[in-house]
């Protein structure tokens, strides 16, 4: 939990808003559905953040929900925060560990693998151009390279666009774009490592699935719907099969 903190008084239109994002609660955790274009947390330029909204689930004495993951602004789908501090360690600690499966669905162009299946194994690094922070595949011997893993597949193709479902087997900050450039077919609407509006109006990467341990044991199994915009421009280049 975020302990110590002011609890401001959100907007009527805000409450109503991240309760309406709500996809499951129970005594350990909320999971939410986050729209593309919504921050996870504050920063520069950034008006409203998921982080900020916690603020709707704040107990009597100030704590809130701890969110243990992140998406990227752009991406949409299944995110979820902890209710209680042990809760948020033990979940911090599975995403570590690598013990959450995770699955996003993401719409690509370009020049597509030959094969419907495969795992992209290349080292990240970080790197700053423009005073804009940016991820690059590296050699494993660079300063700075983490390892990271991303199993993929091709749910449906039609010329150079696919829907491909992608399982990152590792954490890393824009791990699925920017193993999807490397691959040849870049995520459709992504600005940093695609073509941007060109392509799309925003990102179209969903994180559509969770299957974390519960705290309080078994594992819970979390599911975003596609978002509607996503829906629309993968049946328009042909890719309805794949939903």
């Amino acid at each position: 939990m975020t302990r110590n903190r002011p609890v401001p008084s959100l907007p009527p239109a805000d409450l109503a808003f991240v309760r309406g994002l709500v996809l499951h609660e129970d005594n350990s955790l909320i999971a939410f559905n986050k729209p593309s274009g919504l921050a996870v947390q504050a920063g520069s330029g950034i008006a409203r953040s998921l982080d900020d909204l916690m603020a709707a689930f704040a107990k009597s004495n100030g704590k809130r929900p701890r969110l243990v993951h992140r998406l990227d602004q752009g991406t949409s789908g299944v995110i979820v925060a902890a209710k209680t501090q042990p809760v948020a360690a033990k979940l911090s600690e599975a995403f570590a560990g690598r013990d959450v499966q995770k699955t996003y669905l993401a719409l690509v162009k370009g020049r597509l693998p030959d094969a419907d299946e495969g795992v992209i194994d290349a080292p990240l690094a970080k790197v700053e151009e423009s005073g804009k922070a940016r991820m690059i595949v590296a050699k494993p011997d660079r300063k700075g390279a983490q390892a990271a893993r991303t199993g993929w597949r091709v749910r449906a193709r039609n010329g150079a666009f696919a829907l491909m479902e992608l399982a990152p087997e590792t954490g890393r900050m824009h791990q699925i774009r920017v193993h999807l450039m490397s691959l040849g077919c870049p995520i459709l609407g992504d600005a940093l490592y695609g073509e941007g509006q060109a392509t799309a109006p925003r990102l179209m990467l969903h994180a559509a699935r969770l299957d974390l341990p519960h705290p309080e044991g078994k594992r819970l199994v979390l599911e975003s719907p596609l978002p509607e915009d996503f829906r629309q421009l993968a049946t328009s280049v042909g890719l309805q099969a794949g939903l």
